[in-house]
């Protein structure tokens, strides 16, 4: 599973998160966002375009990933058809961290699995 803790910093948050099991990395991972990006569950409210800062724990790493992102996904509680709430950020890095998470992925990016956002 996943999961996450808040800290909060100036300018914005830290999202901690922590991807034990490939099957909830994939859930998360938004692969038609330019740079890739990850739909995180929260029901703390976000703007779109707000910057935040997460630090990715991701199965078979030993080492963290910083990655700064952009809120571009907004699910709100209560959204129709009891969707999760929370908000998919898109990387702003070179592609480190979406370049990781693929490699990590490789032959579940193409599985019919339902996601957290499709």
């Amino acid at each position: 599973m996943n999961n996450f803790e808040e800290s909060q910093s100036r300018g914005g948050g830290i999202l901690n998160i922590n991807y034990a099991e490939k099957e909830a990395l994939h859930a998360a991972y938004l692969s038609f966002v330019h740079n890739g990006g990850l739909f995180i569950p929260t029901v703390k409210e976000f703007d779109l375009g707000h910057e935040i800062f997460v630090v990715l724990s991701l199965p078979e790493e030993t080492e963290k990933i910083p990655v700064s992102c952009r809120v571009v996904w907004i699910t709100p509680v209560a959204a129709q058809g009891n969707r999760t709430p929370g908000i998919g950020v898109q990387f702003k890095d070179n592609g480190a961290a979406r370049t990781k998470i693929e490699t990590i992925l490789a032959g579940l990016l193409k599985s019919e699995n339902a996601t957290l956002t499709m």
